[in-house]
């Protein structure tokens, strides 16, 4: 692993429920592409220009197991971008965003969309 310096360039989030409450009307992908195509809408490169997508989802759905996948082709990445997903319950999120920066500093990817 070389010292490249990685940068966290934006930020978005998405709800999520209360304690003990049901489910909203909305998939985890569906939550994953509306908080990505709102961070990539502000970001001067398309969606296809990743290099990855790395997402956390602590329960998905069986029709939307690989949420990163999922949401890498709703958004607009093309079949180029490959996209998967970590699952850490709730430390998910944070796992996508460390494995995106050891895969930048390991030199396999540039642009990454995590978290």
């Amino acid at each position: 692993m070389n010292n490249q310096p990685v940068y966290i360039v934006d930020g978005a989030r998405t709800p999520f429920l209360k304690a003990r409450n049901a489910p909203g009307p909305f998939s985890a992908g569906d939550l994953a592409t509306a908080a990505g195509r709102a961070l990539l809408v502000r970001q001067p490169f398309a969606a296809d220009e990743l290099d990855e997508v790395i997402l956390g989802c602590a329960s998905p759905s069986p029709d939307e197991v690989n949420i990163g996948r999922v949401a890498a082709l709703r958004m607009g990445c093309g079949n180029k971008v490959p996209g998967w997903t970590v699952m850490r319950n709730c430390a998910s999120g944070m796992q996508a965003l460390d494995s995106a920066i050891a895969n930048i500093q390991n030199g396999r990817a540039q642009l990454v969309l995590a978290g």
